[in-house]
């Protein structure tokens, strides 16, 4: 377990990067404020959209072409240190855990954080060894309204609640050698891709 009261990975010299995971089906504003969000409080030098050409735990039934959706991200992106990364078509993989160990692997001085809502959180415990995660990558977490609370009180909140840094600690938080996480409040974006979609179809 690491510790959290400090900074580790001393000898990395290579860029910070936050790794935004997603089906981007469809992408939205709120992909880019948190990403925003996270270059600022994290101090990071860039934010890399990872998108998935099918998320294990959807259906595909629904889900706009891979081709479809990359050009979207591109089109909504709008910040030069947010880049687009087709990492999991090259990698041929599928899984959360093995692309962060693969793109670790590829960018060995690289500083990377996961990014993600708090409403996966919650649910990352249905990811593929959600556990793995967590050991391989410091983890930042955005607030979502009506998710927050309760994932801060499941299971993976729990598990690592001895490695969960303050928020003032955010800047360090790509120094940190995993386990590390951090939970930040305060990003008010309620847009999801799933009310996009409804809202899509009934009209």
């Amino acid at each position: 377990m690491s510790d959290t009261t400090g900074p580790g990975r001393g000898a990395a010299r290579g860029p910070r990067v936050g790794l935004l995971g997603g089906s981007f089906n469809p992408v939205h504003a709120g992909h880019r404020h948190i990403s925003l969000l996270a270059l600022e409080r994290l101090q990071l030098d860039q934010v890399w959209w990872l998108i998935s050409p099918q998320n294990p735990l959807k259906s595909s039934a629904g889900m706009a072409p891979y081709a479809e959706r990359l050009t979207s991200v591109r089109e909504t992106a709008g910040d030069p240190r947010i880049q687009i990364s087709e990492a999991e078509a090259e990698l041929g993989t599928q899984y959360t855990v093995d692309t962060l160990q693969a793109l670790r692997r590829r960018h060995p001085h690289h500083r990377f954080v996961w990014i993600m809502g708090a409403d996966n959180l919650l649910q990352v415990t249905q990811w593929q060894q959600w556990i793995d995660i967590f050991e391989t990558v410091p983890v930042a977490v955005f607030d979502r309204p009506t998710y927050s609370f309760q994932a801060l009180a499941g299971t993976a909140a729990t598990r690592f609640s001895r490695c969960r840094l303050k928020e003032h600690e955010g800047g360090t938080l790509a120094d940190r050698d995993p386990p590390a996480w951090i939970f930040l409040w305060g990003s008010n974006d309620p847009t999801s891709a799933t009310a996009l979609r409804e809202n899509a179809a009934q009209s």
